[in-house]
């Protein structure tokens, strides 16, 4: 078990930070804001509730900029940390059913879905809901259209260079080299081989070799995959090596998450990977996902991560473990399951600001009928669970008259919706929101979105395209690793391997993800999870997070291959200021800044001009390292 760090010290909270910029910055560091929320008051679960979340305070004024802070340091026990980013409670919303459900009634009493009157033809978007779950988490803060460079130049290498020139809008603490600022972006943490492989072969030849994965090499993670053998079986193979309902396929699959996020050579397809896996989430473990999710996860998402969407998409809705995770299994003629034909228009597609309204989703729910899965964990197309009839949603309309067409006509409706103009901008935002900030400028959206249509849902044109523009050069700084990221980041700086027995340590690191509150593919609803500063936030999740950077300094993860710490500073450092420039350059990729720097010295107790003779600095480097990586910028991706 890693050492664990102040845990100890429970009446000391956050304190607020009197820093140069962002006066109101509390000090806490993401976690989802399901796991924070009070719970509901069993006298009045509404009001009480409500009032609690009221006495949270508003949100910092920070939150504007949709980025994390900067700030000075702590000046308590804490103060040789270096503090981290954080996000503040973002205001809820309603789903869109219920933001329907009470419109305003139809014009056309023809046109009300059966199931009820009223508000089953007023759309989600025209009831006022959110776009989309992280813009309830951004509401307010609108895009940011203006980050100090747009536009788009004819490499990525040539935009890089145009957005040095430009001043951004806004300041960053992290080093804009541009290398440094693509393999933030591009893998789960620049490691010091990747920084050489990219200035060797230069950023548009990497980015070339990254979109054709399967040119790229990958044996450490080719080789620690080794250890959770199931997670690349197909359906037949895991039924015929585990007992009927064994979830370890599903758990270690989870494993496989982290090994390969930590350890592929294949960095931008792992990043488009979770993407997609968000995109289209299937929760790992769930119930009824024992024999399927892992094929899922080889057959539908990596296969098509840089593929086509519509191959994607269409895959997906043939794919057991979607059938069985949103309950079309239990969807026929004779009694309709909404769950799928919902989440295909406002997850997977369109979005809410497609337009659709109740009857679209009676009718996408009567278009799925008949897809379903086997008990041998096979997909199968049902003719007599199909729903025949007259169907229309957005402009796809189709007869609709016999049920051993049901399948193609559903695929034609897959491939209307995965070429749909909204589902292109809703594609674009979210990778804007990935790669770029998370209130991305819709000038670059529109340039996206326009791309992803021209190539017909193509995705590698896409991120092409998103690589060649300024405002993803520009944007250094502007997004905040997740916890997950944090520590896959952690695990790939500091140089931890695979080794004696990577199958217990892999389980004891996705253990450790859960208590960080976001362990790989842990999120039970369908709309994965959130990708925004703002939806993170919680003192025990930075906690966690500073222990995670102890154990990975400490070498303390039992199976792997941990680098001694003392190798962190290899170089001669005649002086204790100059070895704390090299330790910092080797961690976080810059110098500390001179207070930053004064801290750590201060720590020490000894003075910068103190003459190194032991590399170990007498063994309290293996606390020093971990105080760097506290800091805001490893915080930042």
């Amino acid at each position: 078990m890693p050492e664990r760090l102040f845990s100890d010290d429970p009446g000391d909270a956050p304190k607020k930070v009197q820093g140069a910029f962002f006066s109101d910055y509390t000090g806490e560091f993401p976690m989802p804001r399901v796991l924070r929320s009070p719970p509901p008051d069993p006298d009045d679960p509404g009001e009480a509730t409500a009032a609690k979340r009221r006495a949270a305070g508003p949100a910092p004024a920070w939150l504007r900029t949709g980025r994390p802070a900067l700030h000075e340091l702590m000046r308590n026990r804490r103060q040789a940390l270096l503090a981290l980013g954080g996000g503040a409670v973002a205001l809820g919303a309603l789903g869109s059913g219920a933001a329907a459900a009470f419109g305003p009634v139809a014009d056309n009493p023809d046109d009300d879905v059966k199931t009820g009157s009223g508000g089953g033809n007023v759309s989600p978007r025209d009831a006022g809901s959110f776009s989309n779950r992280d813009a309830s988490y951004t509401s307010g803060q609108g895009d940011l259209n203006d980050l100090g460079a747009s536009g788009v130049a004819d490499t990525p290498s040539a935009a890089a260079v145009a957005a040095m020139k430009a001043t951004p809008r806004f300041p960053t603490p992290l080093n804009r080299d541009p290398v440094l600022h693509l393999l933030r972006r591009a893998t789960f943490g620049p490691t010091p081989g990747d920084v050489a492989l990219v200035k060797q072969v230069g950023i548009d030849a990497w980015i070339d070799q990254q979109l054709d994965p399967a040119k790229v090499d990958d044996p450490v993670a080719d080789a620690a995959l080794k250890a959770v053998p199931t997670a690349t079986m197909s359906t037949a193979d895991i039924r015929s090596s585990v007992k009927d309902g064994d979830n370890k396929a599903q758990y270690e699959l989870t494993r496989a998450v982290l090994a390969r996020q930590m350890w592929s050579s294949r960095q931008l397809l792992e990043v488009m990977v979770d993407f997609w896996n968000n995109h289209l989430n299937v929760t790992s473990p769930f119930d009824g996902g024992w024999d399927v999710r892992g094929p899922y996860d080889m057959g539908v998402i990596r296969q098509h991560a840089l593929g086509k969407f519509s191959d994607m998409l269409i895959a997906s809705a043939r794919d057991p473990a979607m059938m069985r995770y949103l309950d079309n299994t239990s969807s026929d003629k004779r009694n309709v399951n909404e769950n799928y034909g919902r989440e295909l228009l406002e997850l997977h597609t369109v979005g809410i600001d497609g337009g659709y309204n109740e009857k679209d989703v009676r009718n996408s729910a009567y278009l799925m009928t008949g897809r379903t899965a086997t008990r041998e964990g096979t997909f199968r197309y049902d003719e007599n669970k199909h729903w025949t009839g007259a169907v229309k949603v957005l402009g796809f309309q189709h007869a609709n008259k016999s049920p051993k067409d049901g399948l193609a006509v559903g695929d034609a409706y897959l491939l209307y919706l995965a070429t749909h103009p909204s589902t292109a901008r809703y594609v674009a935002r979210k990778l804007c929101v990935r790669f770029v900030c998370d209130t991305p400028p819709q000038g670059l959206v529109d340039r996206l979105a326009k791309t992803y249509q021209e190539s017909g849902s193509a995705i590698a044109p896409v991120l092409r395209m998103l690589f060649r523009s300024l405002e993803f050069w520009i944007a250094t700084g502007l997004k905040t690793r997740r916890p997950l990221e944090n520590f896959v980041a952690t695990a790939r700086v500091v140089g931890t391997q695979p080794g004696a027995d990577t199958a217990k340590a892999l389980e004891d690191l996705y253990n450790f993800t859960n208590k960080l509150g976001q362990p790989p593919l842990g999120w039970g609803p369908p709309d994965g999870y959130p990708d925004v500063a703002t939806a993170w936030s919680s003192a025990a999740g930075m906690l966690e997070t500073w222990n995670a950077h102890r154990a990975f300094v400490g070498g303390q993860w039992k199976g792997l291959n941990n680098p001694k710490a003392d190798s962190l500073v290899t170089q001669p450092a005649a002086t204790l200021g100059v070895y704390l420039d090299v330790l910092a350059n080797r961690l976080i990729f810059q110098p500390m800044k001179p207070n930053e720097k004064d801290a750590l010295i201060k720590f020490l107790g000894v003075k910068a001009d103190t003459r190194v003779t032991d590399n170990n600095l007498g063994g309290k480097l293996p606390l020093v390292a971990p105080l760097i990586l506290d800091s805001v910028y490893h915080a930042l991706r």
